[in-house]
């Protein structure tokens, strides 16, 4: 039999690795697929396109919207009012919330990859404060926020393209410490930018979603007295001049989802069938957190809601980090009460960060689950 020279052999072999490793490389990098996202050039203003207006609508519930876009971009109308007002967070525990629209999140915005967004920014008289909007899904001029400075009794109106498909937030930036106080007042939300063909799975096929719920973390920092008791502030300018001081301790006083504990459950939880296909559009604009579907998982989850990227599959839990927002898509699978939760126990329950899906509309499955014995007597 004759020897082999191991050595002469993968001298022999390696250009041949060479060249499937560069192969590799070029399709994993969307070679031959046109220009990446580092060569990605713009034309054009948008001023002449389609328009259309989108109907802001109260969280969890998202805007109308299609999956898969008709037609080429679009200019989409948006505006968002800003509301200075006192707010509930917990039973007998209330702040000087700083909002867009009056609630916290501000409202979901959905437009599709290529659409300019055109937002209309309105700060009535009544308010106390100058305030601003910076898009984590634009590009230049501090994503908006320096182009939109509006004082009370001023409104203005910029466009900007949403070059990247994903989820991304959006939140007051006026500077300085202003700027993270506006934050954890409640002043910030979410924009999704869906591709113009649709959601893919990790196959890279079509997948699409029978109901979608819009769920942010927000992180309170009410001032105590001497005593441990929340201060009843009078003012918004009160409250930015007290908050100052507590949020220094990087100490949340409450951590809840939609603007208030128990937002989102009892009679208040979000409502799917079984076999609903599910989208989770969540965020944090200030603290990292992590994210739980009780009895659940994400089927698919997009690691900082880049849709452009393959999916996940299978996550049980999915970290967001602060200032980002993330997409999770779960079938649901048995009918029950789920628990979607910061995974942070402590955070969920003794500050708040808890919500329930309740799903209806099938018999128990034995073949996920099947109860042996109901508890009893040790035999």
């Amino acid at each position: 039999m004759k020897k082999v020279n191991i050595q002469q052999l993968v001298k022999k072999m390696v250009p041949l690795g060479a060249i499937v490793m560069a192969s590799l490389v070029a399709a994993c990098s969307g070679a031959g697929g046109g220009p990446g996202v580092m060569e990605a050039t713009f034309e054009g203003e948008g001023d002449d396109l389609e328009r259309i207006q989108q109907e802001m609508v109260m969280p969890p519930l998202v805007p109308v919207h299609e999956q898969v876009a008709t037609g080429g971009p679009k200019i989409v109308e948006v505006t968002l009012e800003i509301e200075e007002k006192k707010m509930e967070v917990a039973p007998g525990d209330s702040i000087w919330a700083l909002t867009f629209n009056g609630s916290v999140p501000g409202p979901l915005i959905v437009v599709h990859q290529d659409d300019f967004v055109e937002l209309t920014l309105k700060n009535p008289a009544t308010n106390a404060m100058m305030h601003n909007i910076d898009f984590h899904a634009a590009t230049g001029h501090e994503g908006g926020a320096d182009i939109s400075k509006v004082n009370p009794g001023q409104e203005v109106t910029f466009r900007f393209r949403a070059t990247r498909a994903g989820v991304f937030v959006y939140h007051c930036a006026p500077g300085g410490m202003m700027t993270p106080m506006h934050v954890v007042s409640g002043m910030n939300g979410a924009i999704m930018v869906l591709p113009r063909e649709g959601l893919k799975d990790e196959k890279g096929k079509l997948v699409k979603y029978d109901k979608a719920f819009y769920v942010m973390e927000q992180d309170y920092y009410l001032p105590k007295n001497e005593d441990g008791s929340f201060k009843s502030i009078a003012t918004a300018n009160e409250s930015m001049t007290e908050m100052e001081k507590s949020i220094r301790t990087l100490i949340p006083t409450h951590i809840v989802f939609n603007g208030r504990r128990n937002s989102l459950t009892g009679k208040n939880a979000m409502s799917v069938n079984v076999g609903d296909n599910v989208l989770f559009i969540s965020g944090q604009a200030n603290r990292d957190t992590r994210l739980h579907l009780i009895g659940g998982h994400a089927d698919l989850f997009w690691p900082g809601g880049k849709f452009a990227n393959t999916p996940y599959t299978d996550f049980e839990t999915w970290a967001i980090p602060g200032g980002s927002a993330a997409a999770a898509l779960y079938k649901f699978r048995e009918p029950g009460t789920y628990t979607f939760l910061n995974h942070n126990l402590i955070e969920a329950v003794a500050f708040g960060a808890v919500a329930q899906v309740k799903a209806e509309g099938a018999e128990w499955d034995n073949a996920l689950m099947k109860e042996i014995t109901e508890p009893g007597p040790i035999k």
